[in-house]
C-alpha cells in the first residue's frame, strides 16, 4: 500500500527556510552523508507534490532531478514547465486533487516535497501518512515552520537515523482516526 510522505530537513528549532525564504543554512552541509539514505527513499516514490515556491526553487537549481516521476504543482499562478519533466499544475484544495495525485504514483509512495503549508494541507485533510524529518544542527530563530497545521497532529516515532555531523532523521507515522491503521 502506498504512503503519502513528507520528507524534509529543518533547523533544530523547526524551520524549513529562513525568514527570507532562503536555504543557504541547509545547503552548507553538502549531501554526501545523506545520499545513500535519500536514494533508498526516492526509489520507493512514484509521484511528487509541491507548492509553487518549492517548484521555482527546483527550477533555479538547473536540471530536473526527478526524471519522469509525475510532479503535481499546487499553484494559483501560471508557471513554466520544467524541461523533460512530467509536471502537472493544479489549482484548488488538496482534497480536490488528492485521488489523482496519489493514483499517478502507480502504487508507489507520494512524496510531498514542500513546502510546509502544502504538507499541512495534506495533514489537515488526513491525507499525510508519514513525516520524515531530518533535524539539522543549526538554530535559525525564525522562518517558515515545518508543518503549520490548522489543528494538532499526533505523531508516533517509527525510527531514527543519525548522520555524521549531528543531523538526526526522525521518521514519524501520523496518528489519529483519519489515518490508516489507527486504533484507539
Amino acid at each position: 500500500m502506498s504512503r503519502t510522505q513528507y520528507y524534509v530537513a529543518a533547523s533544530a528549532d523547526g524551520y524549513i527556510a529562513d525568514r527570507d525564504n532562503h536555504l543557504d543554512w541547509l545547503l552548507q552541509y553538502g549531501f554526501e552523508a545523506y545520499q545513500e539514505h535519500y536514494d533508498a527513499f526516492l526509489a520507493e516514490v512514484g509521484a511528487l507534490a509541491m507548492g509553487a515556491r518549492t517548484y521555482e526553487f527546483l527550477l533555479e537549481q538547473g536540471a530536473w532531478a526527478y526524471g519522469g516521476l509525475p510532479a503535481w504543482v499546487f499553484t494559483h499562478r501560471d508557471l513554466p514547465p520544467a524541461e523533460g519533466a512530467d509536471v502537472r499544475f493544479v489549482r484548488g484544495p488538496v482534497a480536490r486533487h488528492a485521488q489523482d495525485v496519489i493514483a499517478s504514483g502507480g502504487g508507489r509512495n507520494l512524496w510531498v516535497v514542500g513546502g510546509g503549508v502544502l504538507a499541512a494541507q495534506f495533514a489537515d485533510e488526513g491525507l499525510l501518512d508519514e513525516l520524515w524529518l531530518t533535524s539539522m544542527p543549526v538554530v535559525l530563530g525564525g522562518g517558515h515552520p515545518v508543518l503549520p497545521t490548522a489543528r494538532p497532529v499526533d505523531l508516533r516515532l517509527q525510527s531514527t537515523t543519525h548522520f555524521e555531523g549531528g543531523a538526526v532523521e526522525l521518521r514519524y507515522a501520523l496518528h489519529g482516526p483519519e489515518h490508516p491503521g489507527w486504533e484507539a
